[in-house]
């Protein structure tokens, strides 16, 4: 009798873990595919029936796993930004310095956003503007440590000169990196956005260098 017990009890938790992987897997196909959309699309221009029809599902199954548009909006934005931020973790952990590291950045954020159109953080930012703010925010939570990390790394290694100011510098250079996705000053038929982020990393690293550093950086710069 108790081994019968264990054994159904066995299969009730089988049952469970099964329903509970089928839901995280579903959840997770959502946001993929309404990642894809909103990037490429933009946010205000994708509907959440184009999202079930991308799919294959329906709008009542998006439903289940998220109450409206809104917080689809929110949770794929969030989960974009956990995912670059562990990357950027990663290469900060594997790089042999900053400017390398830098660079390793730029090209692993303009592979993953390659289909991201202008448009959709502009769309973002007007018709989902406490999202936008949030996300903004808790961009700067995750980024400025990693950010002030690296400059301290690069003054150790003489590659960045000793008298910079890391809270100004990892500051500046965070809100330059948002700046230049701002298409109503950098509109994408004027400015491709590969020549904005290699443009403006030059132009920061070439403010706070040594000649050490210069060296290294010029050699990153003929490799472009």
């Amino acid at each position: 009798m108790l081994k019968l017990c264990k054994t159904k009890e066995t299969f009730f938790v089988y049952l469970v873990s099964i329903t509970i992987f089928a839901t995280l897997k579903m959840k997770n196909r959502i946001l993929k595919k309404s990642e894809e959309l909103f990037l490429s699309l933009g946010f205000k221009n994708v509907t959440m029936d184009d999202i079930a029809s991308a799919i294959g599902i329906s709008k009542k199954t998006i439903y289940t796993h998220f109450s409206n548009k809104t917080e689809l909006v929110q949770s794929v934005t969030f989960s974009v930004l956990d995912f670059i931020h562990k990357n950027i973790e990663r290469i900060n952990k594997i790089s042999v310095d900053p400017i390398e590291e830098l660079y390793e950045i730029k090209m692993f954020v303009m592979d993953y956003l390659k289909n991201e159109r202008g448009s959709a953080q502009f769309q973002l930012k007007k018709y989902y503007p406490n999202i936008f703010e949030q996300l903004e925010v808790k961009k700067f939570e995750k980024m400025l440590s990693s950010v002030e990390n690296s400059l301290k790394k690069g003054i150790k290694l003489e590659l960045f000169r000793s008298d910079i100011d890391i809270t100004f510098i990892s500051r500046v250079y965070l809100i330059g990196m948002s700046g230049i996705r701002e298409t109503t000053v950098f509109p994408e038929y004027e400015l491709k956005k590969e020549y904005l982020m290699e443009s403006y990393l030059e132009y920061h690293l070439r403010a706070i260098v040594t000649q050490k550093g210069l060296n290294i950086l010029k050699r990153h710069i003929k490799k472009q």
